[in-house]
């Protein structure tokens, strides 16, 4: 797929690692629509982008909530008469550990609602944008590409057993789709980095950072640019379908 002129939805653009990638898309000639909670945010970023000479268009959308993804997929297909491509980069981290235990006793647990919330983000809100994503890309005869962001996590973590889970299963997700939605042209991918040099990064505690680093074979972090140079890998060829991509510097075994 040729990049200039299409049509790409990105979730989480307000800030951080979805809105690096909307800003490298939108070098490239690529129209966004902005998906995200924080309407005031996305305006500015909409600004910038249109500097850039794409066009690039606000959609305030929580991303749990099936009908109002419904509502903006199709608004997104009206404004930009197509859309071909998605990139779920919408997620939340609530970190903690199973159990805590002290003396030998269980003195906490991670909450129901503690588990759930991650997997309502993470995956039911992939799974719903997605969704709507790939009935736009049919009912507009839209070659499209939808792009998961998963997790070196993925592969279980300390002290992550949400995270972790919801980041299989965007995995698992993309390889089911990819099978679906071959044949109305619709090719799936996902990207699984370890920690990248976003905002959220910077502010680590430096003790946490610099043992994360010293993790990575390669020793530092991965930069916005390397991910969406990874996406733009997987809209361009068109026999990538239902893979996850792993840009984790060599740190999963």
């Amino acid at each position: 797929m040729q990049l200039k002129n299409k049509v790409i939805a990105i979730t989480g653009a307000a800030q951080g690692l979805g809105r690096a990638m909307a800003e490298e898309f939108a070098k490239q000639g690529v129209h966004i629509a902005l998906i995200d909670m924080q309407k005031e945010v996305l305006e500015t970023a909409a600004s910038e982008l249109r500097k850039l000479g794409v066009k690039a268009e606000v959609f305030v959308l929580n991303v749990t909530d099936e009908a109002a993804v419904e509502e903006t997929f199709e608004q997104i297909a009206a404004k930009f008469g197509q859309l071909n491509g998605l990139i779920n980069s919408a997620g939340i981290m609530r970190d903690g550990m199973l159990l805590k235990v002290k003396e030998g006793k269980v003195v906490s647990k991670m909450s129901r609602e503690q588990f759930q919330s991650v997997l309502d983000v993470n995956v039911t809100g992939t799974f719903l944008c997605s969704r709507e994503a790939a009935a736009q890309m049919i009912a507009t005869k839209s070659a499209g590409v939808i792009i998961n962001l998963s997790s070196v996590s993925r592969g279980g973590n300390m002290g992550q057993t949400n995270y972790s889970a919801s980041k299989a299963a965007v995995a698992t997700m993309t390889v089911s789709w990819g099978k679906e939605l071959a044949r109305f042209g619709i090719r799936t991918g996902c990207i699984a980095p370890g920690l990248v040099e976003t905002a959220m990064a910077a502010q680590m505690r430096p003790e946490m950072r610099d043992a994360f680093v010293n993790s990575v074979p390669l020793k530092r972090l991965a930069e916005v640019e390397e991910l969406a140079h990874a996406a733009t890998f997987i809209f361009e060829n068109d026999y990538f379908t239902g893979r996850t991509l792993e840009l984790d510097g060599g740190t999963r075994v």
